[in-house]
């Protein structure tokens, strides 16, 4: 992170010098800003129409919790604007870091392959289109561990993406939601940085394989069988080879 200074952003984006610290004034507000962009790019992995309906009847399709709080971003004040500090309430309360906290949207009852598609759609393009945005991520949250200030932002940001997986889950039958989707976090952190970051870099899962995955962590979330057509995905998968395995 040591290169992300005010001098460089100005370099790489063509403008005056002193533009960006006009925007963010200090090193504080200019990982704020960073974050913002970071929270922005990750909600446009998937596009509203691939999205299981965030919001409204069952299946309907619309732009997520993480979506809405994206686009709300460029709109939230930045270092020095009225309404307080970035990632703060007007009274100084950390916890509205981009477009606000995250609440999850009602949901009808989600199909699990449903789910399960939109899921592995999601990962295997950040595998495969999106890794500089994965290590952005990692840089970002390792300078968080060195950062009190950022880490309460980088928590707050990251939460829009909380809300709405909670409510996923829930919908497609969890008797404990939160912590289901805890296990789904945890299970698709550790192969992203597996496959963008770690020793199995140079081998991609196929989005069969982690359809896979998916279906066998839901399976044992949600008990019995993870609907029709379930069976196919499995013996797409059956020739791993040297693949970062999911």
């Amino acid at each position: 992170m040591r290169g992300l200074t005010h001098r460089a952003v100005d370099e790489r984006a063509g403008l005056p010098q002193g533009s960006t610290s006009n925007h963010a004034r200090t090193r504080q507000a200019l990982l704020e800003t960073a974050v913002r962009r970071q929270v922005q790019l990750e909600s446009q992995v998937l596009t509203p129409d691939e999205l299981p309906g965030a919001a409204g009847p069952p299946g309907a399709a619309g732009p997520s919790g993480a979506a809405r709080a994206a686009e709300g971003a460029r709109d939230r004040p930045r270092d020095g604007a009225p309404g307080g500090a970035p990632g703060r309430t007007p009274d100084g309360t950390p916890g509205t870091a981009p477009g606000g906290p995250s609440e999850p949207a009602p949901h009808g009852p989600l199909d699990t392959d449903t789910l399960v598609d939109a899921l592995s759609l999601a990962l295997h393009r950040y595998l495969t289109d999106h890794r500089a945005l994965l290590v952005s991520r990692y840089e970002l949250a390792l300078e968080a561990t060195r950062r009190p200030e950022l880490r309460a932002f980088f928590d707050a940001a990251g939460s829009v993406f909380h809300g709405p997986l909670v409510a996923m889950t829930a919908a497609a039958g969890s008797t404990e939601p939160e912590r289901h989707a805890l296990s789904l976090i945890a299970w698709c952190e550790g192969l992203m940085f597996s496959c963008a970051a770690g020793s199995f870099h140079a081998a991609v899962p196929s989005r069969a394989e982690l359809r896979t995955g998916f279906e066998e962590l839901l399976r044992g979330m949600l008990g019995g069988g993870t609907g029709p057509g379930r069976g196919e995905s499995t013996g797409a998968a059956g020739d791993r080879g040297g693949r970062c395995r999911a």
